[in-house]
């Protein structure tokens, strides 16, 4: 570790390092980290296109990305360990750079299995990110208001999902004529092969700005004024090294692990799956692929919501079983919802110069105001009581976020072989453990 580490209770007050500091950049990853998640929502329903995917193919764009999160999260904890958080998320953001390079052959070559390759290496690298910096924010203040501080990291991070996919749609459709699936369905091959080549094309330039501005962050990272954290020694543990054995005695810690793979799942589902169920509906592409920033802009509401209230006049637990029960409603609305009337977004979002969408799309938005307290609750509801096992729980939560990676391919197969609006199903069961893990689950100290 660095000499500047300091204990992790004591960083709020340390005499040496100011808080607004490390927060300021710590807040500029959580941008990033929105930025480019965010933009699977656009490039799900844009490699649907040019790759000739299925519902299922395309969902595991997101699987690829999130399964990063599994398979890496130790690797990159202990890469933490033995280089503390500064370096360890300047290595984070190289990796990430890495990863959009790879998209320049699979773009030049229209290969998805290098798109695939390219989004779990973009995952690996927010792995190391997210492990260092989720427990980092709830450690820089008071544990009752730490959903607060990660909710203000949220906005940053959804704020980023707003403007991803509209700048996606700007840099990469922008230009393109004679690109909607009618269009390119009427072309004869040879022609519609060329046509798919030259949209797969667009992708070069965008992502290698991408890679060169990420490893100018890498740089500045490894500069920035961050101290490193340790993990308190609370009474009654032994000092050493925690094993990750360790973690799984406590059951709040392995429950939020579970809450939070379902909710990542079911918030992939509803920001990346929008654009699909966009297509179905008849959108355009162009409309398709930016509804991810409809469901990004209610997860902002959402975390403006949070910020307002939590914990003034409610508990973070208290917003956590709000979520899942307005996750459940609106689901069940999705499901049975409009996908030709728009009465609901003509006489809100519409107001606004946004386009008109299907009613029942429209709820699939409004998922991510109910998403939105998800995981600034679920965190430090996990991590309370860890003491010197708090890093090795966070790499733990970082695991969850598996669910990005498998509950949307079950949503993909449902909607191939059956209803795209109906496979919105396979989320209520997600909600309903959520709503447990908010009433009882986090209180669990041990198991029986």
């Amino acid at each position: 570790m660095s000499n500047k580490t300091v204990a992790a209770t004591d960083l709020s007050s340390s005499a040496n390092t100011s808080v607004l500091v490390p927060m300021s950049i710590i807040a500029g990853l959580f941008f990033i980290f929105g930025f480019v998640t965010w933009l699977n929502g656009a490039l799900i329903p844009f490699l649907q296109t040019i790759c000739d995917l299925t519902a299922f193919q395309a969902m595991l764009v997101a699987s690829a990305f999130y399964a990063a999160y599994t398979v890496m999260a130790m690797p990159m904890a202990y890469i933490i360990e033995r280089t503390g958080y500064k370096n360890g998320m300047a290595i984070g953001l190289f990796i990430v750079a890495v990863g959009a390079l790879i998209f320049i052959p699979a773009a030049y070559g229209r290969h998805f299995i290098v798109f695939l390759l390219a989004q779990f290496v973009v995952g690996s690298g927010l792995t190391i990110l997210q492990t260092a910096s989720n427990p980092y924010v709830v450690k820089l203040g008071p544990p009752e208001s730490a959903a607060v501080r990660i909710s203000i990291m949220g906005l940053l991070n959804k704020g980023a999902g707003v403007v991803a996919p509209i700048v996606f749609s700007v840099l990469v459709l922008s230009g393109i004529t004679g690109a909607s699936e009618a269009e390119l369905a009427a072309l004869p091959e040879a022609a519609r092969d060329t046509k798919l080549h030259e949209l797969a094309a667009q992708l070069v330039s965008p992502y290698v700005g991408m890679a060169v501005v990420l490893a100018v962050l890498g740089v500045a990272m490894m500069f920035a004024p961050i101290p490193d954290i340790e993990d308190e020694v609370l009474e009654g543990q032994e000092s050493g090294e925690a094993r990750l054995s360790g973690v799984f005695k406590f059951p709040n810690l392995v429950l939020g692990a579970l809450a939070l793979f379902f909710y990542v799942g079911v918030e992939v589902i509803a920001g990346d799956a929008i654009g699909l169920l966009g297509k179905q509906a008849g959108l355009g592409s162009s409309v398709s692929s930016m509804l991810t920033s409809y469901t990004m802009i209610f997860m902002v509401i959402g975390y403006l919501a949070g910020v307002a209230v939590i914990p003034r006049f409610i508990t973070q637990q208290t917003a956590l079983m709000g979520s899942a029960i307005l996750g459940i409603i609106f689901t069940v609305c999705v499901m049975t919802g409009s996908l030709q009337s728009t009465v609901m977004s003509a006489t809100t979002l519409s107001l606004f110069g946004m386009p008109e969408i299907p009613n029942a799309i429209y709820f699939v938005a409004m998922l991510g105001f109910a998403n939105a307290m998800c995981w600034p609750a679920i965190w430090p509801l996990s991590l309370q009581g860890l003491g010197k096992y708090t890093s090795k729980g966070a790499a733990l939560l970082i695991m969850g976020i598996a669910g990005g990676a498998i509950l949307p391919p079950i949503y993909g197969h449902f909607a191939d072989t059956g209803d795209g609006q109906l496979a919105y199903a396979v989320s209520i069961p997600a909600y309903l453990f959520i709503l447990y893990y908010a009433l009882k689950g986090h209180k669990l100290t041990r198991w029986r």
